[in-house]
């Protein structure tokens, strides 16, 4: 039986594989079931406006004594104008350096409004060239955002986890002025909360676009839901276009709105993307978690085997890593008696329990210099992974600086 977990093991499926199945098989539910709803809320509004305009169009064409033919020509020549930008109103226009410099913007932040095409050859030509360089170094910039915002809420994090041991007393009072910190074993490899930092990022989100909404309901003439809505979708770079801000020929103090208009989607893109990840690495130790409840569940008798093995009189340093969190093992204010009967449910000898300590002990040592170092404290212990094992980008940035995934692999 414990062969063939190790078999399972080393299949091609093994917990990274599956946590892609699993999390494929549940967007592709989670597409389906939006698809479902938005198609029930918004199909029977469709055909009625469809309707409408058909009953509209024909009492048009029979009392100005018009074709249909003729007047379909007419609309398709309106709707081509319309996508070239050209409007009734009078609008600023589309191809200024202003008007350039917005397009731009929403070009290497993938928002791509879609109200301002190139329509020339070179233009688009340009466009293909200008958007590979500009998205990468704008992806760049946002993981280099993430990289600080986070190093900054885990700086005022810990001042005040800091604050609270000083003030329940498990703190002494120069913990900052002499080399206190190694005879402090709670805050040995402290890392802020994944939950809260989500948390933090979530309001600052909240109130960023209540603030931006309430610009563009005075600015702009929306309604305050209409200006909630545009800027989810542009601070998340969806993008649609049917809302779209600084287009009007005219505003009031409009060079200050104009910066202001650029601040807030600069700071909500960044903050929304900063989110996003956090709440990524929040779905995948929910995988985690959904593949740990399905482990070694089809084979019986595996189970039980390793449940007879877990009550062996022995101690592995595995083992121990995963019953006792860093703080703990530093500290190791244990009993042998209790600690043996804990681990084992038996008695064990002392010299066990000796050599057990000294190999987790220095496996911790380890594990402390390279996180120290930069480098993800579960590299000292699986060391067939390869160089993109901790993640590449956002993520190996959340699986370093946060406390909850460190150990999710």
């Amino acid at each position: 039986a414990v062969g063939s977990c190790r078999r399972r093991r080393l299949a091609p499926l093994n917990e990274d594989n599956g946590r892609f199945l699993l999390l494929a098989a549940l967007i592709a539910a989670y597409l389906s079931a939006g698809a479902t709803v938005f198609s029930a809320l918004e199909s029977p509004s469709e055909a009625a406006a469809q309707l409408r305009w058909n009953r509209t169009l024909h009492n048009f064409s029979r009392i100005f004594n018009i074709s249909l033919p003729e007047l379909r020509a007419f609309l398709r020549s309106y709707e081509a104008a319309m996508a070239a930008g050209i409007r009734v109103d009078a609008l600023r226009p589309r191809w200024d350096f202003p008007g350039a410099f917005y397009f731009v913007g929403t070009v290497v932040s993938t928002i791509g409004f879609g109200m301002t095409t190139p329509a020339t050859v070179a233009g688009k030509v340009f466009l293909i060239v200008y958007g590979l360089f500009g998205c990468a170094g704008t992806i760049l910039f946002f993981n280099l955002f993430l990289e600080r915002i986070i190093s900054l809420l885990a700086f005022i994090m810990k001042a005040c986890y800091e604050r609270q041991l000083r003030r329940s007393g498990l703190l002494p009072p120069n913990f900052r002025k002499g080399p206190a910190v190694s005879g402090v074993g709670s805050l040995v490899g402290w890392k802020p909360s994944v939950y809260h930092v989500m948390l933090i990022l979530g309001i600052f989100a909240i109130a960023l676009s209540c603030c931006a909404s309430a610009m563009y309901t005075a600015v702009e003439g929306w309604n305050y839901v209409d200006s909630l809505y545009y800027c989810f979708v542009t601070f998340s770079t969806i993008g649609f276009g049917d809302l779209v801000s600084n287009q009007n020929a005219v505003y009031q103090h409009q060079g200050l709105y104009r910066f202001g208009n650029f601040m807030f989607i600069l700071m909500g893109v960044c903050c929304i993307y900063s989110l996003f990840n956090v709440i990524s690495i929040v779905i995948k130790q929910i995988l985690n978690w959904v593949l740990k409840k399905f482990e070694c569940r089809c084979c019986p008798k595996c189970h039980k085997s390793s449940t007879r093995l877990s009550r062996r009189n022995a101690i592995t340093p595995g083992a121990r890593l995963r019953r006792h969190n860093v703080a703990r093992d530093a500290d190791g204010q244990y009993d042998s008696d209790t600690e043996g009967r804990r681990l084992s449910g038996e008695m064990i000898s002392m010299r066990e329990l000796t050599a057990s300590s000294k190999v987790s002990l220095a496996i911790l040592q380890k594990q402390l210099s390279e996180t120290a170092n930069g480098y993800p404290r579960n590299v000292c212990i699986n060391t067939r992974q390869n160089g993109f094992s901790a993640g590449v980008g956002a993520l190996a940035i959340m699986n370093n600086r946060l406390a909850e995934t460190s150990d999710s692999r």
